[in-house]
């Protein structure tokens, strides 16, 4: 899924201009799925936490069975190769993947060491906070003994596409998710917190949803700042009575909730703070 035309593509050991193609249609990858991926970014020069991003897509990758063809420096060294063909100042979405090619004979896992590795560097605005809204999804999120979730798995995103597809059909920008047990896990693309009484709360991780790099920073800010935040098993309930929400991710990093439900949450004076302690690390050069 190309979500820009500008676009540059590492493959086979060389950069193309354009959405390069790079999986056949008999690789493991093009038809059971076992395809890894990560999500940086780029604003206002600067590429906040790349080393752990290049670091994690490893781990997905061991965590998929697979031998990864490079390490974490390399990924991170093409990535920042890749970002100097676009301008200093360009706003931009850094993807590296990687997928198997090979089956192992007459059953349906893969050769480990036939992963393949590529990396799509497409300009993508950051988005500008004031209108996100949020629902809750009639879709759950699987434990790990039912899917990998401990690796960033292009498989399991068919599950939050349809979270988001449900969510946008009914007017709102995306959707609370509960795990098995009924607990809020995340939305379809990103770690969720929410304000009462002046301390932050973010479900705690077990293992049915990704504990977001972004996420982990935010947490980390601000416990610096002198904000409490609780990680805690949080109910639709406890939604219910939030004063703020803000979700985190790598598309826009931090974004206030403006609304929820049929709720309106005013002011983000949380979420703005969150903003501008990100950013604060971001730009002066400690990511």
């Amino acid at each position: 899924m190309a979500v820009s035309k500008d676009i540059v593509t590492w493959v086979e050991g060389a950069w193309h201009r354009g959405n390069a193609p790079m999986i056949g249609a008999a690789d493991h990858a093009a038809w059971l799925g076992s395809q890894v991926f990560d999500g940086a970014r780029q604003f206002e020069g600067v590429r906040p936490d790349l080393d752990l991003h290049s670091a994690r897509i490893i781990r997905s990758a061991e965590a998929m069975g697979m031998i990864a063809p490079v390490d974490a420096a390399t990924v991170q060294g093409l990535l920042e190769e890749g970002c100097k063909m676009f301008a200093p100042e360009a706003e931009l979405y850094l993807r590296p993947m990687m997928w198997s090619r090979e089956s192992c004979p007459g059953i349906i896992d893969a050769e480990p060491d036939s992963t393949g590795f590529a990396i799509c560097i497409e300009a993508l605005p950051m988005p500008e906070p004031g209108a996100f809204s949020l629902t809750v999804s009639p879709f759950c999120r699987p434990r790990p003994d039912m899917a990998l979730t401990e690796a960033k798995a292009g498989s399991l995103y068919a599950n939050n596409a349809r979270i988001m597809a449900e969510a946008r059909a009914r007017g709102f920008s995306n959707a609370l998710s509960l795990d098995v047990n009924g607990h809020v896990a995340e939305t379809a693309s990103t770690n969720v917190f929410m304000l009462r009484d002046g301390v932050v709360f973010t479900p705690v991780p077990n293992g049915m949803f990704l504990n977001g790099i972004t996420r982990q920073r935010v947490i980390e800010l601000l416990r610096a700042d002198g904000v409490e935040v609780v990680e805690t098993s949080l109910t639709l309930a406890d939604f219910d009575a939030a004063e703020e929400i803000f979700v985190t991710g790598n598309i826009a990093k931090v974004m206030p909730v403006a609304r929820y439900q049929d709720r309106d949450l005013g002011p983000p004076r949380m979420g703005a703070r969150v903003r501008d302690l990100y950013w604060d690390y971001a730009l002066s050069g400690r990511g």
